[in-house]
């Protein structure tokens, strides 16, 4: 499988609208997976859960998360990203990155609407994480596009001993 070099990576991780599913880890130990949106910045991907959220309180507890940044259409693009989340602001120090918050919101709804959105959510206590990329695990890939080959594209452990291409 192809894998996205850092200018296609980085190209992909600033387009408008791609969600990223956050994994985290409840006190049980069971997964809990979230959508929510995002936005990448000084080699970093940056994230606000509400200070009511049940993902919030997981990351609190255990920093370990798994990032999923994906697409539905062809080239299939994917951004796969393992590391700790780290809190760079604690709830209520919103006003010292809100323009951060309006920015990740202009990523998904035009700018009128993303203000409105930080004017009607501005007294829900929210906290700002990162995974800073260079010190995660990130696997990048897409599917083959025109010119490329085909066949053979997935890993080797994928295929049965013997398996022709």
């Amino acid at each position: 499988m192809p894998k996205l070099t850092d200018s296609e990576r980085d190209a992909f991780l600033a387009e408008r609208g791609v969600l990223m599913r956050i994994a985290v880890v409840r006190a049980d130990g069971s997964p809990l997976v979230t959508p929510i949106w995002f936005i990448h910045e000084d080699d970093a991907i940056y994230f606000t859960p509400r200070e009511k959220s049940e993902w919030f309180r997981c990351l609190r507890r255990d920093p370990r998360v798994a990032l999923c940044i994906d697409e539905q259409p062809l080239p299939y693009r994917k951004v796969l990203i393992e590391g700790q989340a780290e809190l760079v602001f604690e709830t209520g120090n919103d006003d010292a990155w809100r323009d951060q918050y309006r920015r990740i919101a202009e990523r998904y709804v035009d700018r009128e609407g993303a203000e409105a959105y930080v004017q009607n959510t501005i007294d829900q206590p929210r906290g700002l994480y990162r995974v800073l990329l260079g010190d995660a695990e990130v696997t990048t890939w897409r599917m083959p596009v025109e010119g490329e080959d085909s066949m053979g594209i997935w890993h080797d452990r994928y295929y049965v001993p013997g398996t022709s291409f």
